[in-house]
């Protein structure tokens, strides 16, 4: 590989000084009362030789590189939240930066090396996001604006937050079932006291509250609840085994997640019972899988894309000098409900 065209190339081969040539392809030169045919001259020997501003330079004596960072535990290589990916990547290219993604695997070792790369190389701000909504201390990135997606702080932090309203999902699914007329619901996934939960699980302590406050204001309780200890088929089939064990003939589940579902739909139909004419089942995340089910799989949506934008959104807010929002803030996002054929009207 060659080396790197340099402004004083153009200049030499245009036959004009470096400041000249500067000014002619900043489009300042009209301004500044440079002939259009020297600015045609320096334009065309820029093309021929291949020159390519220095954008970092540039950028640093605006005291900006126009790059944000985006660290990551599982997100960029899961199927499920690519578009968290993409909506941090358009949104930054809206505003004319480039996003420079890196992955830690939950490594908290591979994260602060991630950060010091990122800080080293003099980004604009950082985003720091999580596959699952969790909890965890703030990071330190020194005065580097950094928000939060998909995580919120365990310590006090003036680090702004974006999350999914899992709350308010919760209270919307218990809602659609009670608007369909059932009143006999069974967790699985949690419950049914508050707290009953898998250790840790943000979405699902969220999630039970939402669906406790909302049985609550029909004065309804769940008729049972069940805790799965992972938020996969093989313990959604396990616990609604369980559950049938003791209601043979349940109105609703209300599942955790997707997947948690999908067992639930395996242990339901060995009992002889069809979705929903027997049963109906509501869930959460809207997996890729929900749609392809038989009956569809009814889902409220983690809105991934919104996550991502709403976080650079966030970031270049503070990047640009915009007004200073409160601190800390926690931003909720809704999740947009997929109906499908999984909800019986009794």
């Amino acid at each position: 590989m060659g080396r790197r065209v340099t402004l004083a190339d153009v200049a030499r081969a245009a036959g004009v000084s470096s400041t000249t040539a500067s000014l002619a392809l900043s489009g300042r030169g009209d301004e500044l009362r440079i002939s259009r045919a020297v600015q045609e001259r320096v334009r065309a020997a820029a093309g021929e030789l291949g020159y390519r501003p220095n954008i970092v330079s540039i950028g640093l004596r605006k005291g900006t590189t126009r790059t944000l960072g985006f660290i990551s535990d599982t997100v960029a290589t899961s199927q499920l939240a690519g578009d968290m990916i993409r909506g941090a990547i358009e949104a930054a290219r809206e505003h004319g930066f480039l996003l420079f993604i890196g992955e830690t695997e939950g490594d908290d070792e591979a994260e602060q090396q991630l950060l010091d790369a990122m800080l080293d190389r003099q980004v604009d701000g950082i985003v720091l996001a999580s596959m699952f909504t969790r909890t965890r201390p703030a990071p330190q990135t020194g005065r580097v604006p950094t928000v939060l997606l998909n995580t919120v702080p365990s310590d006090p932090t003036p680090m702004p937050a974006v999350i999914p309203d899992e709350e308010q999902a919760g209270r919307q699914a218990a809602r659609l079932l009670v608007e369909a007329g059932h009143r006999d619901i069974h967790l699985v996934g949690g419950g049914p006291h508050p707290g009953d939960v898998a250790p840790g699980t943000v979405a699902g302590t969220e999630r039970l509250a939402g669906i406790l406050t909302e049985l609550a204001a029909h004065g309804l309780a769940p008729a049972s609840g069940h805790v799965c200890d992972d938020w996969l088929p093989p313990y959604g089939y396990t616990a609604t085994r369980e559950l049938l064990a003791a209601h043979p003939r349940p109105g609703a589940l209300l599942c955790f997640n997707d997947r948690i579902a999908f067992g639930a739909y395996q242990a339901l139909r060995e009992a002889g019972l069809e979705v929903p004419d027997d049963v109906s089942v509501v869930s959460f995340d809207d997996y890729p899988l929900a749609e392809w089910l038989r009956p569809g799989l009814t889902s409220f949506a983690i809105p991934h894309e919104a996550l991502g934008r709403r976080a650079v959104e966030l970031l270049l807010e503070q990047v640009q000098g915009g007004p200073a929002g409160e601190d800390g803030v926690v931003h909720r996002l809704p999740l947009p409900l997929h109906a499908r054929a999984s909800v019986r009207t009794v």
